[in-house]
């Protein structure tokens, strides 16, 4: 019984905790964590390095390390069916949100998340008195997570809308 607790609580994520970011297509939460035997080879197979061994040995993404392309092949490796069928899901719902600590924002210039955006979510608006600042288009954003790893303040993060 005292297992089951503990297991419990480790997949339901610490209380205030926000829960990690799994891989693109991952089942829901506890399904996932269910059916995920921890092998590895999603975090093997990723070809920008962005999986990586979380609390409990799960996989988790990591922003920090560089974007998700969606290439599927987290997918492709699992043998332990923890995710959606990609032909007939989307990749997840996750959107960028940006910080508090934006240089644009304090008046200092960078562009630095919007260059990285390749779909155009993060506009920058001109003022004739202030420097660029950036705005999101969460409609557009993909979740990628291309503009978290490139931000000076890390002041962007990847998460749930």
């Amino acid at each position: 019984m005292a297992v089951d607790a503990s297991r419990r609580a480790l997949l339901q994520g610490r209380p205030g905790r926000p829960l990690p970011l799994r891989p693109p297509w991952a089942e829901a939460e506890p399904r996932f964590t269910s059916r995920c035997t921890r092998c590895t080879a999603c975090m093997e197979a990723c070809e920008t390095g962005i999986i990586v061994r979380g609390d409990g040995g799960f996989p988790e993404v990591d922003f920090q390390r560089g974007e998700c392309t969606f290439c599927q092949a987290c997918v492709d490796v699992c043998e332990a069916s923890a995710f959606h069928d990609p032909e007939h899901s989307s990749p997840w719902s996750y959107v960028a949100k940006l910080g508090d600590r934006c240089l644009g924002r304090d008046g200092v210039y960078c562009r630095s998340c919007g260059e990285s955006c390749e779909v155009g979510a993060i506009r920058f608006f001109f003022n004739a008195h202030r420097v660029p600042e950036p705005e999101l288009d969460t409609t557009l954003c993909t979740g990628c997570g291309a503009c978290v790893a490139g931000c000076p303040t890390q002041t962007l993060s990847v998460g749930r809308p």
